[in-house]
């Protein structure tokens, strides 16, 4: 597996109860390593990102085609599927840039992949 990105950020879900973003595991605000590996043998993405005060991982996240990637502001940006939306709130523009692009690509690997059914 390859890193095709890499950018700090700290990694939220949304909370419909409250209405409110919240770090993905209680306790964890501040920033992690958030990386996007691109699996060349299978052609599959994941998103990792790893605290980067103690190394624990916080997303775990596999990429699939037809994910719905929303820059909602340059620093923030977000994405949802069946049970969360998830959000990274990035130190700077430039890294956010960074990942969009990352994801974009990945987004645009899988959606022209061709699948065939044996």
């Amino acid at each position: 597996m390859a890193s095709i990105c890499q950018a700090r950020a700290s990694v939220m879900v949304y909370d419909d109860t409250s209405k409110k973003w919240v770090p993905i595991k209680p306790g964890q605000q501040g920033f992690s390593r958030i990386n996007i590996y691109h699996n060349t043998a299978n052609n599959t993405f994941r998103v990792v990102g790893v605290k980067l005060q103690d190394q624990q991982v916080v997303i775990n996240y596999s990429i699939v085609k037809g994910l719905k990637y929303n820059q909602a502001t340059p620093t923030f940006h977000q994405w949802r599927d069946a049970r969360q939306v998830y959000g990274l709130n990035f130190a700077s523009k430039e890294e956010a840039t960074t990942f969009s692009t990352a994801m974009m690509f990945a987004l645009n690997t899988l959606s022209s992949q061709l699948h065939t059914s044996m």
